[in-house]
């Protein structure tokens, strides 16, 4: 009797198999349930887009004071974004992000009682202080997890929930505004904004029971994953060696201020389409909230494709600059060309470019700071870089408002917003490519 030996397949390596196992468990683990937590933020964040289309005639407010309360938002987010992950490195995300998610839900709650001006500011501005910390606190605990030939493709995946959100959250928002307004005496942006809420308390206390620290705490990995995952982990810091490594050092970095600047100038056009986006429609011809809602969810339909496919090329080439650049091109011309549609369906195929470049931009940049900052340095870099661009979704829907009130027209803001992008652009090719493109 001869024995038979089995040849080893030709290519395959049982590291890189074990590896790649490894990686599978930690997508399947985390990847959907911080989406489905970003959905539900940026849902929340942005509903008072289409709170607008009733509460505004309902308060008097007129569009740029609407401008102003949509952006105050940020100002909060801002002023704590910094000392909130800086906490987060230190108790952790899943204490830190159960917080976050649990303040959030019950300010956004609170909307339902705005009753004027005012109340509408301070509601936001406390809005952006509860949310403050919590995207650049996925951002650096997903850099705890995956190193960075992995991580656009994530990234992307992750920050997904954005078009995600927009596809049934635009059509909910309008169905909640028309079904319920009347009710109990309230009207549907005050029963819109009670609904919405509701999830992100319910997926806080999940985050609380759900989430694991560290790679070492994760008992659904064995501990040959475990190594692999960590000595990924490892190997990339050691790489990172011109990595500021103190707050001061990394406020300071001019590396820093450029992606500040980078990330300023995309935030500006994504946000500015985002709040205004029900607007844009309902001024293209559209009439009734949930119609507005579904027409309007197109364009994110259109985003949602065109970011995967975007994040898994820039990993599959490993090159990060022109997956950067085109598509903010792309959306500039689609902010130019959206303010010469004469139909409705021409004003939908521009805010579909404008969109699609415009909020892939977002996720694929984050692999440019991620690929020279580690540790502290990482910290506080990310929640900087995000706070600092993150002023943008101040401004943004502010002078979107202030140059409609001005001209009478949305072209004025368009042109703004295309304006931004390609500053954008210009600045994230001044990025040296070996720096950024592993």
């Amino acid at each position: 009797m001869t024995l038979q030996t089995q040849a080893p397949v030709v290519g395959v390596h049982p590291a890189q198999t074990l590896e790649d196992r490894a990686y599978g468990k930690v997508f399947w683990r985390i990847v959907p349930f911080l989406m489905l937590c970003y959905v539900v933020a940026y849902l929340d964040r942005v509903n008072v887009g289409f709170a607008k289309l009733q509460m505004s005639s309902e308060l008097g407010l007129s569009e740029a004071a609407y401008g102003v309360g949509a952006g105050i938002f940020f100002i909060g987010y801002f002023l704590f974004e910094v000392p909130s992950n800086i906490i987060m490195n230190k108790v952790g995300a899943r204490v830190w992000i159960a917080r976050i998610m649990l303040t959030w839900g019950v300010i956004s709650a609170a909307f339902m009682f705005t009753s004027s001006e005012t109340v509408f500011y301070v509601l936001r501005f406390l809005l952006g202080v509860a949310e403050a910390g919590f995207f650049p606190g996925i951002i650096l605990y997903l850099t705890a997890w995956y190193p960075a030939h992995r991580r656009a493709r994530i990234i992307t995946t992750f920050m997904s929930a954005i078009p995600i959100s927009a596809i049934f959250g635009n059509p909910l928002s309008g169905l909640l505004m028309d079904s319920f307004h009347g009710t109990h005496g309230l009207s549907g942006w005050q029963w819109m904004f009670l609904i919405e809420a509701i999830p992100a308390i319910l997926f806080g206390v999940a985050t609380f029971f759900y989430l694991d620290d560290t790679i070492q705490g994760a008992k659904w990995l064995s501990d040959e994953e475990k190594r692999v995952l960590t000595a990924n982990i490892e190997a990339e810091n050691r790489a990172k060696t011109a990595s500021p490594h103190s707050i001061g050092a990394t406020l300071t970095d001019r590396r820093v201020w450029l992606m500040c600047l980078i990330y300023f100038c995309f935030v500006l056009g994504q946000y500015g389409l985002n709040f205004w986006m029900p607007t844009i429609v309902k001024a293209s011809g559209v009439n009734g909230n949930l119609n507005i809602g579904l027409i309007s969810a197109i364009p994110y339909i259109c985003t949602f494709v065109v970011m995967l496919a975007l994040g898994r090329s820039a990993d599959r080439l490993r090159e990060r600059r022109w997956h950067l650049v085109v598509p903010a091109f792309i959306a500039a011309g689609g902010f130019v060309a959206a303010t010469m549609a004469t139909s409705t369906t021409v004003s939908i195929v521009c805010l579909s470019l404008a969109a699609a470049g415009a909020i892939s931009c977002a996720p694929l940049f984050w692999s440019l700071p991620t690929a020279f900052l580690a540790g502290t340095g990482a910290a506080a870099g990310i929640a900087w870089i995000n706070s600092v661009g993150n002023l943008a979704g101040f401004l943004g829907p502010f002078l979107v408002g202030y140059l409609k009130d001005f001209t009478g027209t949305n072209s004025a803001g368009m042109y703004l917003l295309a304006a931004a992008l390609i500053i954008g652009s210009l600045a994230v090719l001044t990025v040296p490519a070996k720096s950024v493109n592993r």
